[in-house]
């Protein structure tokens, strides 16, 4: 199959997937595109770090993903193909959503979608920390950032530049 035209098809689909944001679809993701010999587990986990680095949106992954599969058609298409379902959808039932906001079936819908979107982020998280994971010292670092992160109430930025020092100074492998 034509790449443009794989990429445009598994991006559609995912889009009316990502309950949450891009991110709830990474496990999927990186299944597909691995899956296809696009790329390997390790260079998806580089091109989600480098999303996640650049300023913009989190989803700017799947741009990256086209441009390495298909260049600058893979990434305008793979684009449009992740918003484009998501924002028809979006403007097609905003109006019944919101003219519906107090029924209680809706609310049921919305707190039933809350741990279904925290789950598929959480299996992300899972997916990317093992990807990455090379030494056991660096996974036992990452273990720790989650632990500090969920239990504590130090800022996330100061326990990520722990980490960091601890990486830098080779504790991390």
């Amino acid at each position: 199959m034509n790449p443009t035209l794989a990429l445009a098809l598994l991006f559609g689909q995912l889009s009316l997937l990502a309950f949450g944001g891009a991110n709830s679809i990474l496990p999927d993701l990186q299944r597909q595109v691995v899956g296809q010999g696009w790329m390997g587990a390790h260079e998806f986990a580089a091109l989600f770090a480098l999303a996640q680095a650049a300023p913009g949106p989190n989803m700017m992954v799947v741009s990256l993903i086209g441009w390495r599969v298909a260049g600058l058609t893979g990434a305008l298409v793979s684009t449009v193909a992740i918003a484009g379902p998501t924002s028809v959808l979006t403007y097609l039932t905003a109006g019944a959503w919101f003219r519906l906001r107090d029924r209680p079936w809706r609310k049921a819908i919305q707190a039933g979608l809350l741990p279904v979107t925290i789950g598929l982020v959480m299996a992300s998280a899972a997916l990317i920390t093992v990807s990455t994971t090379i030494h056991w010292q660096a996974g036992a670092i990452t273990a720790a950032v989650a632990l500090l992160v969920y239990f504590t109430r130090y800022h996330p930025l100061l326990i990520l530049a722990g980490a960091a020092a601890l990486g830098a100074l080779g504790f991390a492998g």
